[in-house]
Formats: C-alpha cells, sequence, structure tokens
C-alpha cells in the first residue's frame, strides 16, 4: 500500500476518535453510551476505525503492541457480524482503554512519516 494511502488512514482514524470523543461530550462514558443515538454513532465511529486499521494491515503491528492492531482489525469484524452480541460495556471499555493507545499510535506514526513506520522495538507506547 502506498505511504500516502497508509498516512490518509491514519488521518481518519484520528478524525474518528475525535468523532467519538465529541459523540460523548467528556461525560461518563458508560452513561453516554445508555443513550440509544450516542451508542449507535460510536459503534459506526468504531467500525470505520477497524476498517482504516483493516486496509493498513499489518505493518504497524510490531512497532505498536499496546495498541493490538490484530484485535481491533478483528473488533471490526465483530461489530459488522455479530452486532447483536455488542454489550454497550464493550464499547465503553474500547474506548476507555484502547483509544487513548490507538490515538497516540497513530500521531507517533504519523509524525514518523507514515511509510516508515518504526522498526520492532521503537515508539510501542
Amino acid at each position: 500500500m502506498p505511504s500516502d494511502q497508509v498516512e490518509r488512514r491514519l488521518r481518519s482514524i484520528l478524525d474518528d476518535v475525535a468523532r467519538i470523543r465529541r459523540h460523548l461530550g467528556g461525560g461518563d462514558v458508560t452513561a453516554s453510551l445508555a443513550d440509544e443515538k450516542t451508542c449507535d454513532a460510536v459503534e459506526r465511529c468504531l467500525e470505520r476505525i477497524a476498517e482504516a486499521a483493516r486496509k493498513i494491515g499489518d505493518r504497524l503491528d510490531a512497532a505498536y503492541p499496546a495498541v493490538d492492531f490484530h484485535a481491533l482489525r478483528q473488533f471490526g469484524s465483530v461489530l459488522r457480524h455479530d452486532y447483536d452480541a455488542i454489550d454497550p460495556g464493550l464499547i465503553a471499555s474500547a474506548v476507555v482503554h484502547r483509544l487513548p493507545k490507538l490515538e497516540a499510535a497513530c500521531r507517533d506514526a504519523l509524525a514518523r512519516g507514515a511509510a516508515a513506520a518504526p522498526s520492532e522495538g521503537e515508539g510501542g507506547g
């Protein structure tokens, strides 16, 4: 995949992280996700994030093990295919525990130049 595509996908992930924050309004995540529209909006953003990670592929996996890009790509499949089994607690956990690491990794990858992902052991946050 050309580096400009990786950069575009990383920026897309960051845009969706920002959208999630706006949807949640900085309040209690669990309480915010009790609202059906908010929960749907956050899930949709997470689907787009997972799809962007899928399109990036495994090129950032070793550089950012704390993010667990592999699990993120699988999470997208769960959101798309097992949507009836999605618990808002799972969404809340992803938002609280995984998004900050993902955001930091994307910013780091962009700062380093998306085409030249750091070698294993660098930047893993």
